[in-house]
């Protein structure tokens, strides 16, 4: 190892890479790592953590509203947007402080700057400067992408949520997936008109039918426009747009008063070069795939994310990429290329921050310790964090009657906190189980919290449980979350 510079050199600073540099330098390993925008990455500079801190932001007047019903002399006033964003970027300055503290004190030499690769062992910094390692690891992660189409550069991507400088009055959000959800929920909580369009029948693609249906019943019925089956074809600004009135749209629901938007060139963002043109104050207009027009303060598009390895010399040093640009890795995170690995979004495999995470410790475990450990991508928890959220593990119904006899569980209801006040919000509780040998396949939740709640369900369908072993568990009475084991017959069979 005396002939490199590093035993180990990273390239990205996401949870993933962090984790993997901090505990390979804990076995002794020599370690670099390099980040071109901010250390902690997309989950905690540009995605999970501000998100979710907006989530928090966005609940407040549901219930302030649900107090009132309640029997409380409440009311909200106005939000405050420029206060919560101030509040927002302190904490994320914060948390990027506590990455660079941890990468120190593990004796993790950083580099804040871009890095590619010369050679199977040898990184080209920005500054002209190269440096060797043993073994180099890729864990940059993945961007928001843009359709191709004129205009696009007007339109955001999630990156930019996080920097509006003023919240908006209207959105038109291109997009049925999580992403897309999340920040339908967020916006419209904050007090933004919202209209969802997405080619697909229904939101959620991939998620279980039954879930995502309550989850796009429950969106509707605060407030969002959801189009499916619709498409923007179109967009321009409205001063562009000679045969449109100004100030007015096709369709009196998408309309809003006109509101000075703009977004900041922070280094919230990937590239410190933004890719949104500037149109601060100036509304957009937009032509659907079913003829229908608008105009809107922003359109944020929630089109899907790819692989960060463009101009990175991985396929002339023989790294082999994907269609979709990510790094092919064995079950093992490395390359075609012994000396690289790769984990994280960059791969294309699971893209959540806590499988990233446990990809970096496997790569430890494997290259530095010489416990070769694969890493299990097999029932992993996930959550949605709409309002309510959806919380799921395992199988959907779909993909578990495709080869074998199933049992369906299933109920949904309104809880007694919105049944009290007369409020339409409903729950689903939905348990999949294989016939013959009774194990649960998959778990699906829809309800305020269904992420607490899927976490600790996981925890008894990785296990393997059967059905009866969850009948076998007394109930907590009252709440949500009894359901999951007081569900005596089927729904359905197939």
């Amino acid at each position: 190892m005396a002939d490199f510079d590093y035993d180990l050199f990273v390239i990205g600073g996401g949870s993933g890479g962090v984790r993997a540099a901090r505990t390979s330098a804990a076995t002794g390993a020599r370690v670099a790592l390099a980040e071109e925008s901010r250390l902690g990455g997309t989950c905690v500079i540009r995605g999970c953590v501000p998100k979710k801190l907006m989530v928090f932001a966005s609940s407040y007047p549901q219930l302030v509203d649900e107090a009132s019903h309640y029997g409380w002399d409440a009311q909200i006033g106005a939000f405050d947007w420029p206060k919560f964003r101030k509040k927002l970027h302190s904490e994320l300055d914060r948390l990027e402080e506590v990455y660079r503290s941890m990468l120190q004190k593990s004796d993790v030499e950083i580099f804040d700057c871009r890095a590619r690769l010369k050679d199977a062992h040898t990184i080209e910094l920005a500054d002209g400067k190269t440096v060797t390692a043993k073994h180099i690891l890729i864990a940059s992660g993945g961007h928001p992408v843009r359709p191709d189409m004129p205009n696009a550069d007007l339109g955001l991507v999630s990156n930019d949520m996080f920097l509006l400088e003023k919240l908006p009055k209207s959105v038109l959000i291109i997009g049925g997936g999580y992403i897309a959800c999340e920040f339908a929920c967020i916006l419209n909580g904050l007090g933004v008109d919202v209209t969802i369009y997405l080619r697909g029948g229904q939101i959620l693609r991939g998620f279980d039918s039954e879930a995502r249906g309550l989850v796009a019943e429950m969106i509707r019925d605060s407030g969002v426009e959801i189009h499916t089956g619709t498409n923007i074809i179109e967009m321009d600004l409205e001063e562009n747009v000679d045969d449109l009135p100004r100030g007015t749209n096709s369709d009196a629901a998408m309309g809003a008063p006109v509101s000075e938007v703009s977004h900041s060139s922070s280094r919230l963002g990937d590239n410190p070069k933004s890719q949104t043109r500037d149109a601060a104050g100036k509304r957009i207009w937009v032509k659907a795939s079913n003829g229908r027009t608008g105009t809107f303060d922003h359109v944020f598009f929630a089109t899907g994310r790819k692989p960060s390895t463009s101009d990175m010399g991985l396929e002339d040093v023989g790294v082999k990429l994907g269609r979709g640009g990510n790094i092919e890795v064995d079950e093992y995170s490395q390359s075609s290329v012994p000396s690289i690995y790769a984990i994280g979004d960059v791969t294309g495999r699971v893209e959540l921050t806590p499988v990233a995470i446990r990809e970096g410790m496997a790569f430890t475990e494997t290259v530095f310790k010489g416990n070769k450990t694969p890493v299990d991508h097999e029932l992993i928890p996930s959550a949605v964090f709409t309002q309510p959220e959806l919380g799921t593990i395992g199988m959907t119904e779909e993909e578990a009657m495709e080869d074998r006899e199933i049992e369906v569980y299933c109920t949904s209801f309104r809880p007694m906190q919105s049944a009290f006040i007369d409020k339409p919000a409903r729950t689903l509780l939905k348990l999949i189980v294989d016939k013959e040998s009774r194990v649960i396949l998959g778990c699906h939740i829809v309800a305020d919290h269904a992420g607490e709640m899927i976490q600790l369900v996981g925890i008894a369908i990785k296990a393997g449980l059967t059905k009866e072993q969850f009948d076998s568990t007394c109930a907590v009475h009252p709440t949500i979350s009894e359901e999951i084991v007081t569900m005596r017959d089927p729904v359905r069979t197939g």
